[in-house]
């Protein structure tokens, strides 16, 4: 069976963008502020990465696991250029998603 809904393959960086992370979720809202507050431990709380600097949308779940895959397997370079083709700076994209915990922000 497929399952259908949002999925989302992110890239999330450190604030020098020295160390990137390749993910996916179902809820990006809730997965970024996890990275933001480090409540895993590993490679992301390590390297205090914290900052969304790329996502790309889902209606599957199959579709997005075969692109997180496509993009973990890439060189760093060919990374970087996908997110600087659409955000040329690394803005963090969450930057006021958790301004206001009622506002409903959302990625879109």
């Amino acid at each position: 069976m497929r399952e259908v809904g949002q999925y989302y393959v992110y890239i999330i960086s450190n604030w020098t963008n020295t160390a990137i992370y390749v993910g996916i979720t179902k809820d990006l809202r809730y997965r970024v502020l996890e990275h933001k507050e480090k409540r895993q431990r590993g490679f992301t709380a390590q390297y205090n990465i914290k900052k969304l600097v790329y996502y790309e949308e889902f209606e599957s779940a199959y579709e997005a696991i075969q692109r997180e895959k496509q993009i973990k397997n890439w060189k760093r370079k060919w990374k970087e250029e996908l997110i600087e083709k659409n955000n040329l700076h690394y803005a963090d994209l969450s930057k006021n998603w958790f301004d206001d915990p009622d506002s409903g922000s959302s990625p879109e």
